[in-house]
């Protein structure tokens, strides 16, 4: 009977530890209903869309990457990898949507600069 006992208390115990961590996890969605996400996300403001922009500078390699290097001394990153390697090492013009946190040219265009 006492090996019995003690493995009810082992299992009552886990079950318990579980289930705290399951209410734990969960406790950001408790007495949410369907739409108490969309009534959050109409609280934000939402973020205005990225105009295009030409950026001009020369394409060089910044480790494994080929960046845009502005005569102003300004490094982003391209997200066209391809594209970009036909003018590694020449002045250009990009034409793109700039992510300013990430630093990072969604690409729209690069074309040479040079005349």
């Amino acid at each position: 009977m006492h090996f019995n006992k003690r493995w009810l208390f082992i299992g009552l115990s886990l079950c318990m530890f579980v289930l705290t961590g399951i209410s734990g996890w969960a406790s950001p969605f408790n007495g949410l209903g369907v739409g108490a996400f969309s009534a959050q996300e109409q609280d934000q403001p939402k973020p205005e869309t990225a105009k295009s922009a030409t950026f001009t500078g020369s394409i060089v390699k910044n480790g494994g990457q080929l960046v845009l290097q502005e005569t102003s001394g300004n490094v982003y990153t391209l997200d066209d990898q391809e594209r970009a390697r036909a003018f590694e090492g020449k002045a250009v013009k990009v034409t793109g949507t700039l992510d300013t946190e990430a630093k990072l040219i969604h690409v729209e265009s690069i074309e040479s600069s040079e005349a």
